[in-house]
């Protein structure tokens, strides 16, 4: 029995690998012949050229035949846009190009074109376009001048885009993480670093570690939405999302809604740990986002002793202040609790509150309670570093046993000059040369806590102008606008020793 299980398993992977195997011999006959100086005429002068339909071709899905599911050896019809397996007779391409008379196609991993059934290697420059929509590629000098202008690009429908400001298809439910990724996308530095693929693609992980493929994909999908030769003014971002599934293990889904800290939380972590990023040793996550600040933090007695009891537990070590240095990746702002009154007219009033009194939390002498299952401390916090890019994250939802509730309030904030200093410990003022910022991305929540929709504010730094995005729609927005918004994340960007006041205010 033994062997005829090791019998029937090698027929499978003779089968499955029997495409594979087929195209690497016509791979070997075409260098033998080449060296040889000979060359299939027909290469350079393939006839169905013009039946390529660009208007179908979207690489943003996953790479799997349409018939055996099998992402071996994919290719796809140029003029369908479907995926197919193998090149070989009996391959369900080669199937394909008899039934539908499709001629042309390309392999997805190799970026070679084939024409089939004649089954011979194309080679015409008129195709470069293809295989740049497929695999863009930026050079170091494109990614130095992509925030020097702000050039409006054509896609092949028709429509204009800006690179970087483009739509996320929203699947089912997926928003949450679409508004997430959009903000990362516009942030610089890391943004540059995904775009060049050298970067990160020597980074070695431990066999059968799977978390690697969401840098991959995430440097697949930077690279699409930056991309200025796209055939379409928007992107999917289905394999990215597939990965995220996959790597949080159905934590964060496509057809669920999610919380967009959460899912910020988690997907920046993780990224830090695929590029080999621990608590010692940094990563591109940790250079850009990664503040720190000392905690100090004093154990409460229960509330229901006696006072005599409480004040002799005071006098115990136990429940001395301690203090403790932690780092950061971003920071949570607490929002006051929200009296929702009417006005004369008997319509809701949404009470309002100036950014610099959320920030108060961080200036070292605020104290807050704080509860677990067993035991209450007094926390009170205060920044020694601040990194690059600052990210605050607007607590707006209260989980309790039986429902999740939504504060509304407005956070009033400006949108550029924003000085942190006075949350800085007296060292770290005399270190930290500049300590202002300016917003570049702002997500909104919009609706009810547990459903609702998310949009984001981005500013596209060529031009200076904010634009705001919802799923496909993209629309240009005055700044002032940004602020009357259910602020939920918001990414700073600390100046530039030149910059100044001088930051693009759009006002």
């Amino acid at each position: 029995r033994n062997h005829l299980d090791i019998k029937r398993k090698m027929i499978a992977g003779v089968k499955r690998e029997r495409d594979v195997d087929e195209d690497e011999e016509e791979e070997v006959r075409v260098k033998i012949g080449r060296s040889h100086g000979f060359e299939d005429k027909r290469s350079r002068h393939c006839p169905y050229l013009d039946t390529i339909n660009r208007s179908v071709l979207d690489f943003d899905f996953e790479k799997l035949c349409s018939i055996s599911l099998s992402h071996i050896n994919v290719y796809a019809c140029l003029i369908c846009g479907k995926y197919f397996q193998g090149r070989g007779q009996k391959s369900h391409a080669y199937i394909h190009s008899v039934q539908f008379t499709h001629h042309v196609f390309l392999n997805l991993h190799t970026l070679k074109f084939y024409c089939l059934p004649d089954n011979y290697k194309i080679i015409d420059s008129s195709l470069e376009d293809v295989t740049y929509v497929l695999k863009p590629t930026f050079t170091k000098q494109h990614i130095a001048g992509l925030d020097k202008h702000g050039k409006l690009y054509r896609a092949y429908d028709g429509t204009t885009y800006l690179p970087g400001i483009v739509g996320l298809n929203n699947i089912k439910a997926n928003d949450y993480a679409n508004v997430v990724l959009q903000a990362l996308s516009n942030v610089p530095p890391l943004r540059n670093y995904f775009l060049e693929e050298d970067n990160y693609c020597r980074i070695r992980r431990p066999p059968g570690d799977i978390m690697f493929l969401l840098v991959q994909r995430f440097g697949e999908l930077m690279r699409k939405l930056w991309n200025p030769r796209n055939f379409k003014a928007h992107v999917s971002p289905h394999e990215m999302l597939q990965a995220v599934v996959l790597c949080s293990k159905k934590t964060f889904q496509i057809t669920k809604q999610g919380d967009a800290v959460d899912f910020l939380s988690w997907f920046l972590n993780a990224l830090h740990g695929a590029l080999g990023g621990t608590k010692k040793k940094t990563s591109i996550i940790s250079k850009v986002f990664q503040g720190s600040m000392r905690i100090f933090s004093k154990k409460l007695p229960h509330p229901d002793l006696p006072a005599e009891e409480k004040e002799a537990l005071l006098l115990k070590a136990e429940y001395q202040e301690k203090m403790s240095e932690s780092t950061f990746l971003y920071l949570t702002l607490d929002l006051p609790t929200a009296p929702l009154y009417k006005d004369e007219k008997e319509q809701l009033i949404i009470p309002q509150v100036p950014l610099f009194n959320i920030l108060a939390k961080f200036n070292g002498n605020n104290e807050k309670e704080y509860k677990t299952y067993k035991e209450n401390f007094l926390k009170r916090f205060q920044l020694t570093k601040l990194p690059p890019y600052l990210v605050f994250c607007i607590k707006r939802f209260t989980k309790n046993n039986f429902f999740v509730e939504k504060n509304p309030t407005i956070v009033n904030f400006p949108i550029t000059n924003v000085d942190l200093r006075e949350y800085l410990t007296e060292e770290a003022q005399a270190t930290e040369k500049i300590t202002t910022y300016d917003l570049v991305a702002n997500i909104v929540h919009d609706g009810k806590p547990t459903e609702g929709s998310y949009r984001i504010h981005v500013l596209h730094h060529g031009t200076g102008k904010w634009y705001e995005l919802q799923d496909l729609q993209v629309i240009d927005i005055l700044p002032q606008m940004i602020t009357l918004s259910e602020a939920y994340i918001q990414i700073w960007k600390r100046q530039d020793k030149d910059e100044g006041a001088e930051s693009h205010t759009g006002a």
